[in-house]
């Protein structure tokens, strides 16, 4: 009889996660709202059951009797499955881990507690009134506290478009809460990591493309990242202090960081979780041969992860799709550079303009070895960006 995993989401970014599992002789059970994603087809089992819904899935888990509860890529997620993972007495991370980990304030506040480099931040709801303290000053940044996927980020100005931004950052928000910031300045990256009994791992540093202000959208992703070695110690320490702060022992996770004048690393947010936007399930691979999805699966079925490598040279890219030119923008590239299409999801390219991650209409994960032309694609912007 096959040991059963169930996994949280059925979405594209879930999908690989899915295949691997039944790569791995595994019997899939997946959880989502019925809306006709790929996982719903390509799971053994699926559920349409909305992944916020936790003890509906926990009494269903209950007959299942799964191995393990795991996701990947969703903020959301994480919370449903440490609590059925918990409550069935498998793998996953403390309760403590829960709320600071998808709340951004709260984040903030167990980083600070750490003592790892903050900004300054207030946390502000639709009825407030307030301008920031005096020492804050503007620009700031203003999004939901319990959002992902770039969802109603805005960088605002003055005390009036802060208004504005706190009202759509909090309807977009669970609690109905903002949180603003002062900005951080700087490159932005992210470092992935998979951490077992409290031991954290680097596996690759990734380079952060966006649309910049005032919305801050993902464009795209490069790995592996180039970081100088002095640089680096300084980001695995800060790093290690805020995965510690938030409580992650178990798992894949995501930190999103800048490095500033100074050559300091500055902690944006931390997931719980593999990094979105392929950046886990495929770049990692492509440019590492870390097997992260394997590793998320065993450790939440309970084993140690293998952190062995298959030995690559690759430099991994994702582009995503805005509008038309950058399709035709990207078919021109694959034709004219030394680049491999390893997949490419696009779908009917409408003009209605991308507003946060998951509005863009599609990517294409490529890898190339000669990092030039990469970057050639990335100093290409998009008419509307």
């Amino acid at each position: 009889m096959k040991d059963k995993l169930v996994i949280i989401g059925a979405g594209e970014f879930q999908n690989p996660l899915i295949l691997k599992a039944k790569e791995m002789g595994l019997e899939t059970h997946v959880f989502a709202w019925q809306s006709g994603d790929v996982g719903e087809r390509s799971a053994d089992y699926f559920y349409p059951v909305s992944i916020i819904e936790k003890e509906k899935i926990l009494e269903i888990c209950k007959d299942i009797n799964p191995r393990g509860v795991t996701s990947i890529g969703s903020d959301l997620a994480t919370i449903t499955v440490n609590y059925v993972a918990r409550n069935l007495g498998l793998v996953c991370n403390p309760p403590e881990n829960d709320c600071c980990s998808t709340n951004k304030y709260l984040m903030r506040e167990a980083m600070k507690r750490a003592g790892a480099r903050t900004p300054m931040f207030i946390k502000l709801d639709a009825q407030d009134s307030k301008d920031i303290p005096d020492e804050m000053k503007y620009p700031v940044i203003v999004k939901p506290t319990d959002r992902s996927g770039s969802r109603a980020v805005s960088k605002v100005f003055n005390y009036k478009e802060l208004l504005t931004a706190v009202e759509a950052a909090a309807a977009e928000s669970f609690e109905k809460r903002a949180i603003c910031e002062s900005i951080i300045e700087g490159e932005e990256f992210s470092c992935e990591c998979i951490s077992y009994k409290g031991e954290h791992h680097i596996l690759a540093f990734t380079k952060k493309y966006t649309t910049g202000a005032p919305h801050y959208i993902e464009t795209g992703h490069i790995e592996p990242a180039l970081i100088s070695k002095e640089i680096l110690e300084d980001v695995k320490k800060e790093v290690f202090i805020c995965l510690d702060a938030l409580h992650v022992t178990y798992g894949a996770s995501h930190s999103e960081f800048k490095i500033d004048s100074d050559g300091k690393a500055r902690i944006i947010e931390v997931g719980a979780r593999m990094g979105g936007d392929c950046i886990g399930s495929d770049l990692v691979w492509i440019s590492t041969g870390y097997d992260f999805m394997r590793m998320v699966i065993d450790i939440a079925c309970g084993k140690e992860p293998i952190l062995k490598r298959e030995e690559k040279d690759d430099i991994a890219f994702i582009r995503f799709i805005f509008n038309d030119y950058d399709q035709q923008m990207i078919e021109e590239f694959l034709k004219s550079e030394p680049v491999t299409c390893i997949r490419k999801e696009v779908k009917a390219i409408g003009k209605t303009p991308v507003k946060d991650s998951s509005t863009r209409f599609g990517y294409y994960i490529m890898k190339s070895n000669e990092r030039v032309c990469v970057e050639k694609l990335f100093n290409k912007r998009s008419i509307e960006h």
